[in-house]
């Protein structure tokens, strides 16, 4: 079974910064892609950023140049540096990672449990 648990989610002011973290554990052979998500009230969830296993990075358009998402293989963790925060931000935010728990077994997606960001104006 595998675990993904979010953290660094907050209240912060309009302009300001928060780290997400959100760490994989338990049964897990390899990770490809990692991402997060984001899901306001009264909204659909929507894809915020995602990084490959080898590093590449997208990212939604109204968090290009501000938001930064990056990984550490050896901790299987996936972080989302988001910086100049708008009130529009405020969401739950989970992250996702799609594991292979064994060498012959098929691949999953996984999700946290997501962590609140709320920005203040």
């Amino acid at each position: 079974q595998v675990q993904l648990v979010e953290s660094g989610g907050g209240l912060v002011q309009a302009g300001g910064s928060l780290r997400l973290s959100c760490a994989a554990s338990g049964s897990i052979f390899s990770i490809n892609a990692m991402g997060w998500y984001r899901q306001a009230p009264g909204k659909q969830r929507e894809l915020v950023a995602t990084i490959t296993s080898g590093g590449t990075t997208s990212y939604a358009d109204s968090v290009k140049g501000r938001f930064t998402i990056s990984r550490d293989n050896a901790k299987n963790t996936v972080y989302l540096q988001m910086n100049s925060l708008k009130p529009e931000d405020t969401a739950v935010y989970y992250c996702n990672a799609d594991i292979r728990p064994a060498p012959q077994a098929l691949r999953y997606r996984n999700w946290g449990q997501g962590t609140q960001v709320t920005v203040s104006s």
